[in-house]
């Protein structure tokens, strides 16, 4: 039997690639199912088959210069360029408008300051040659989407902070990319030795080759889709290998360009319209997970433990802490005087965890700038170091907000202290009413569905809506999920509301999504097996069907205040017909009922019930069917 060091030796690049795939796949998974960053599980999986391998084994299980030699460096350009590419499509300029002006100013007023702050703070806390620190302070301006939309969720923080926080991360994610391809320009064109002049001409030109080729491609795309040139069938791949051309065409031309002509090109490209835009975006984000996966074991397995024991100084813990305590809340406080309160200020100046995208950026141009450095150039001194100290940056940021940001909001009165709310995800006639009727006792709710008239009775109803597909990515960003708890299916596809329960599960928990019942037939082996599904609405056998028809019978929503004369056995009495929604408690949550989940009828309680309209002449509406007017009254609701 063959050593792990030498069975190392024997990985071929074909088995190389499989591996790093299995454990960028793997460690997403994982993430995914233990609910934690993925960027962490993916850093340690990249260091215990590089670092730590060659230090327990004395080779590494991945050694990316030994498997692919002179064809690493393009490679990982290649997926940047597709990463930056994705970016770029995410970007829209209706986005930036309906963000609100806090957003756009830690953007395009923030952003500068943490670049200028951030590149003081390598140079003289770090010890990084005047260059580098430029371009890694442009890198660590990208704070990462991925990141804070769980740290969100975990802290129900919604709101302004929410908002603000989310936002910043997607527009900050091309802008970041951008600020470091303008400083490795300006560098590469200064270690030339040209004249200022000569230097400043060549790097707006260059600049404009980029944009004005990315601009074009973006346009001639946009339109071959709207005019039907393309078929659908090809319009995901021909993306895909158009920002590879793109990108090469642009590096043709000038040497890193590319990534500035990728960025342009997936602006363009997202901003204009055409029917298939939302599948494209999706295939490209399905393609980038994957890419800053493989990327991201590349670059871990690629450090040496030299590289990563250079990062253990007290010149990277002061730059962290500076970074952290000084460079963030600073920025913050000064581009948003006079928008956020102190208490605002303060958590959104302290959280900012930075992602995957912030070291494979930061690795990318590392292998660049270090080449440059070669002939001891003192601007871009300490090029080998910014690699680690940009995953160092990451793994503080990530451990330190994300055990903070629950904590500090709740101290700081801006997380929601009340009970979550529900969402309801499909409108028609009935779901509308239970909306109307849970916001009525106090239940804060969000109706969602891809039809915007479908929503109009909703929205006129004062109910918060939110138009779109909750099972998309654009979903993900755009929908508050700290505003909810539970989520209801209630469209009138049984399938679609078993999809739409198995993809919240994870997030909510199984026993907070809920669907109606899948077959107006009990026991109905052709409908969505229990183990696939959400947790039954109401009583089996009562499907979406049954539900409308009885809606144009004229039955309705009712509401009833449980006392400790009017209890649970008189109102099953009284009204015998009605079917038995949900119960809501005096804090305001909301417990669904169903099959096995009978109410609890304590007094204080309201019960929400759906069946045959009340007397309207009867100003305490007597009971439903079957009794004499002579009983004793409802209480009223």
């Amino acid at each position: 039997m063959s050593t792990a060091a030498e069975t190392a030796a024997l990985l071929s690049p074909v088995e190389t690639v499989a591996l790093i795939g299995v454990l960028g796949m793997g460690a997403q998974w994982l993430a995914w199912r233990m609910q934690l960053p993925a960027i962490v599980l993916m850093s340690l999986a990249g260091l215990m088959v590089g670092p730590a391998a060659t230090v327990l084994l004395g080779q590494a299980v991945v050694d990316p210069e030994s498997s692919f030699g002179d064809l690493t460096r393009p490679i990982v350009s290649l997926a940047v360029a597709i990463i930056l590419f994705e970016g770029g499509l995410a970007l829209k300029f209706s986005d930036l408008r309906d963000t609100g002006s806090t957003v756009r100013r830690l953007v395009f007023f923030g952003g500068p300051i943490a670049w200028v702050l951030g590149s003081l703070a390598g140079y003289y806390i770090a010890g990084l040659g005047a260059g580098t620190a430029i371009l890694l302070a442009g890198v660590l301006v990208v704070t990462g989407p991925t990141v804070i939309m769980p740290l969100l969720r975990q802290s129900k923080l919604g709101g302004r902070v929410g908002k603000a926080l989310k936002w910043e991360g997607i527009v900050n994610d091309p802008v970041g990319a951008l600020f470091a391809v303008a400083a490795f320009e300006v560098l590469r064109v200064f270690v030339s030795e040209g004249s200022p002049l000569a230097i400043v001409a060549w790097i707006v030109f260059a600049a404009m080759v980029g944009v004005l080729l990315g601009v074009l491609a973006g346009h001639l795309l946009s339109r071959a889709f709207r005019n039907a040139l393309i078929p659908e069938f090809l319009k995901a791949p021909i993306i895909l290998v158009s920002v590879l051309a793109c990108y090469g065409l642009a590096e043709a031309i000038e040497h890193e360009i590319g990534l500035v002509a990728v960025t342009a090109y997936g602006m363009t490209l997202g901003n204009s319209r055409f029917a298939s835009l939302r599948d494209m975006r999706r295939f490209k984000e399905n393609i980038a997970v994957i890419l800053i996966s493989g990327v991201f074991i590349i670059l871990t397995a690629g450090l040496t433990p030299e590289v990563i024991m250079s990062a253990f100084t007290w010149q990277t813990l002061a730059f962290l802490i500076v970074m952290l305590f000084v460079v963030r809340p600073l920025t913050v406080f000064v581009s948003t005087f006079g928008e956020l309160n102190w208490r605002e200020a303060a958590l959104v100046g302290w959280i900012a965890p930075r992602g995957v995208v912030a070291v494979a950026i930061t690795g990318f141009f590392a292998q660049r700038l270090t080449t440059l450095a070669e002939n001891g150039e003192p601007l871009l001194a300490g090029a080998e170091r910014i690699t680690a100290l940009a995953f160092a940056m990451v793994f503080v940021t990530v451990v330190a907000h994300g055990f903070t940001i629950g904590p500090l909001s709740r101290r700081l009165k801006l997380a929601r202290s009340g009970p979550a709310g529900v969402l309801l995800v499909g409108a028609n006639p009935w779901s509308v009413g239970l909306a109307k009727v849970l916001k009525d006792v106090g239940v804060s709710v969000i109706m969602a569905d891809t039809d915007i008239r479908r929503l109009r009775p909703a929205r006129e109803a004062g109910v918060q809506a939110f138009t779109g597909e909750v099972l998309s990515e654009a979903a993900e960003l755009r929908l508050d999920h700290a505003l909810f708890s539970t989520c209801v299916a209630v469209s009138a596809n049984d399938y679609y509301n078993a999809l739409v329960c198995r993809h919240f599960g994870p997030e909510l928990g199984r026993d907070k999504t809920y669907q109606l019942s899948t077959s107006d037939k009990e026991g109905d082996a052709l409908g969505v097996p229990d183990s696939t599904r959400g947790r039954t609405l109401m009583r089996s056998g009562r499907g979406y069907d049954t539900l409308i028809r009885d809606h144009y019978r004229k039955w309705v929503f009712h509401k009833t205040e449980l006392t400790d004369v009017y209890n649970m056995e008189r109102f099953k009495a009284e009204r015998p017909d009605a079917e038995l929604v949900a119960e809501v408690a005096q804090d305001g949550n909301v417990f669904f009922l169903g099959p096995k989940r009978a109410p609890k009828g304590e007094p204080g309680m309201t019960i929400i019930s759906f069946g045959p309209e009340l007397n309207p002449k009867v100003e305490t509406p007597p009971p439903t069917s079957g009794q004499p007017p002579s009983n004793p009254p409802l209480p009223k609701e």
